[in-house]
């Protein structure tokens, strides 16, 4: 199962996208900060990291620059997900390091495939019983 850090502090976003991730076979793990988001980058490895870039403590451009520098984690892919559609914002988040982009709202049927082009598709989760491992990592506070 690939692991899938959510770096996004907007809880009704990360709570959305997580269950829908998780609903199609990822393992997801939640930062709500951009300095969390490189600290659980380092420590777990994660297979993909989708990155908030508008994000308090640290932001995703400066949280990407990390992750990106540290060699343990700069081969991790990293899709930037803003509300920012402004022009150069691509490009600005690219030379951050982000290897793709995508715009919010999230619409998961546009981003599945960017997710997929770095990870292939995980198989369907079927344990929705209370054994889920992945039910409370979602939530940062639990």
């Amino acid at each position: 199962m690939y692991t899938i850090l959510i770096v996004e502090d907007n809880e009704m976003n990360w709570d959305m996208l997580s269950r829908r991730l998780q609903r199609r076979g990822y393992r997801t793990v939640v930062a709500t900060d951009g300095g969390e988001g490189v600290r659980l980058a380092l420590e777990l490895r994660p297979d993909l990291i989708l990155m908030d870039m508008s994000l308090p403590v640290l932001d995703g451009w400066e949280a990407t620059r990390r992750v990106k520098a540290d060699a343990a984690t700069s081969d991790i892919p990293i899709i930037a997900l803003t509300a920012h559609a402004m022009s150069g914002d691509e490009e600005k988040a690219r030379a951050a390091g982000c290897d793709d982009f995508d715009t919010k709202p999230v619409d998961l049927e546009r981003l599945l495939p960017r997710i997929e082009a770095f990870l292939p598709p995980a198989p369907r989760a079927v344990d929705t019983g209370p054994l889920a491992a992945d039910a409370h990592e979602a939530d940062p506070h639990a």
